[in-house]
């Protein structure tokens, strides 16, 4: 089978988007994503996405494959390239107005708006914030996770978790630039607190409107960005005192403004998504 794909990346979190709207199933086993997303054998890639069939109160769903196999049930920058690829797919040419998507993710629906200039505008939908929402052990399942002690690789770290349809554990350091990612990121990863694994966080705050980040996602390693782990860490800001509800956030492959609004307390997270390249696997 010959498979058309399209290239994308939000802030370099790159993905390989492939139409999929004339069937509900992905074409391709998560076996078959591995190997599309080998940097050195295939196309390279920290997952593929699809764009499938919506459901009758969405337009479109959203399924995604990680590099490694494995199913998350959302990705942020992932999102935002997605409704690039619609958009694509529909010939919308250029975008004068907000152009607006609900998609059916595992997560739930998302919305994402193509803005004019070139930005797309996504509602997160509100964070969940208690042990057995994340999940954790690491405290009872009605409690949420503020500050907790955990000792990873003979270290305490003071953690906060949050669920964003798909687990983020996030710490606040001094210097993100000095943690060893590679190291450290596995061992929260695949921490006994987690049963299903968790993206971990670091975050260093410059001031309560602008923080660092550096983040290992579950299922894919190391990336340059990762947008639902942006949003979840401008919550744990706000729950631990450090940030206030609107900040922009410094990964890097580049910066994403998060809201977490006072109306209706949805996150809101504004940035890029770019076409890289198309063809045929």
């Amino acid at each position: 089978m010959t498979l058309k794909f399209t290239k994308y990346h939000g802030l370099g979190n790159d993905f390989i988007l492939i139409d999929n709207r004339h069937q509900s199933e992905p074409l391709i086993t998560p076996e078959q994503a591995i190997e599309l997303c080998d940097r050195n054998f295939g196309i390279g890639a920290d997952g593929v996405i699809f764009a499938l069939p919506g459901t009758s109160t969405t337009d479109y769903t959203m399924r995604i494959f990680n590099s490694d196999g494995s199913e998350p049930q959302m990705c942020g920058n992932g999102i935002r390239c997605l409704a690039k690829f619609i958009a694509q797919l529909e010939n919308r040419q250029e975008i004068t107005s907000p152009v607006r998507y609900k998609i059916d993710t595992l997560a739930g629906v998302i919305t994402p708006q193509l803005q004019p200039d070139g930005q797309v505008k996504v509602d997160m939908g509100l964070p969940r914030l208690t042990a057995k929402e994340i999940p954790t052990t690491l405290a009872t399942a009605e409690e949420k996770v503020v500050n907790i002690p955990l000792e990873v690789a003979g270290q305490s770290w003071n953690v906060t978790c949050v669920s964003m349809g798909n687990p983020h554990c996030i710490t606040f350091v001094e210097d993100v630039a000095a943690i060893k990612l590679s190291e450290i990121g596995p061992l929260f990863e695949h921490h006994s607190v987690f049963p299903e694994r968790t993206n971990t966080e670091f975050i260093q705050v410059v001031n309560r409107n602008y923080i660092k980040m550096r983040v290992w996602e579950r299922g894919a390693g190391a990336t340059l960005a990762c947008g639902t782990g942006a949003c979840a860490s401008v919550v744990a800001g706000v729950l631990t005192g450090n940030c206030d509800s609107v900040v922009k956030v410094e990964l890097p492959g580049g910066c994403l403004d998060i809201e977490w609004s006072n109306q209706d307390q949805h996150l809101y997270m504004t940035g890029p998504a770019q076409q890289v390249f198309t063809g045929e696997y």
